[in-house]
């Protein structure tokens, strides 16, 4: 059966082949993004309550509901507990935490009168694990995994069901939206994304058949599924590995 969907940050990386994996589906998607850019259907700047009110309408008067919003859009940051801004803090909770607070507020009130519907929040495999030097985005991250749970137990009684997604570094164009003076976390995360085998249109995949399948918790690629499962299952390994790592941007840069 087709799916009205609504994907934020379509314009590339994820958000356009989340896009692209749901209309060769089947489904009729509207994509948005903060800038018109091709492939956009409505502009939407998460960060705006204003843009919000207006896909709501733009919802109802297209398709009269919605099946499944995806709160997609996002931005990187990050940078050592001394090093991170309370400005960069700032920055980095508005778009990752209240952007899509603000997406899920305004359109819960639709998917309760229809008692239906699907919420997809894209956070990271940094809500789940922590590496150091990530603070701020980890801390966003989190909320986001805590904010979806919280969702999914809320609304369960409206027929609503909330899923989170948690994917590795994949290769995307994420990385133009980092800000942090922290340069040295910037460039180990660069790294490791375009190190990275993974593609978007790989985690789009895996994330409609999260969402087929039910999944609360969207896990997408094996890089993510392991350092998961390591967490839990062997902490010292874990916080060995993660210690590591920190002591890798202390060689980067002091």
């Amino acid at each position: 059966m087709s799916r009205r969907v609504l994907v934020t940050g379509a314009a590339s990386g994820l958000g356009a082949a989340l896009v692209a994996a749901f209309r060769a589906r089947g489904d009729e998607v509207l994509a948005t993004d903060r800038v018109a850019a091709e492939g956009i259907d409505l502009v939407l700047d998460i960060t705006s309550d204003a843009d919000w009110a207006a896909a709501v309408e733009a919802v109802r008067e297209r398709w009269g509901g919605l099946d499944v919003l995806v709160n997609n859009a996002g931005v990187a940051g990050g940078g050592r507990v001394d090093r991170c801004t309370l400005e960069e803090w700032q920055w980095i909770t508005d778009v990752n935490l209240f952007g899509l607070v603000r997406g899920t507020r305004a359109f819960v009130p639709v998917l309760k009168e229809q008692r239906s519907g699907h919420l997809v929040n894209v956070a990271s495999l940094a809500g789940l694990v922590h590496p150091g030097g990530m603070g701020s985005y980890n801390a966003t991250k989190a909320a986001v995994v805590a904010f979806t749970e919280t969702c999914g137990h809320e609304l369960a009684s409206y027929g609503i069901r909330a899923s989170v997604v948690c994917p590795s570094y994949f290769r995307t164009n994420l990385m133009d939206s980092m800000r942090g003076s922290d340069e040295a976390v910037g460039r180990l995360v660069a790294g490791l994304v375009e190190r990275s085998e993974v593609t978007a249109d790989d985690v789009a995949a895996a994330v409609l058949a999260g969402i087929d399948a039910g999944e609360d918790v969207i896990v997408p690629d094996e890089a993510a599924r392991q350092a998961y499962f390591l967490k839990w299952a062997d902490r010292p390994a874990y916080d060995a590995i993660m210690r590591e790592q920190a002591a890798k941007l202390r060689a980067a840069g002091s």
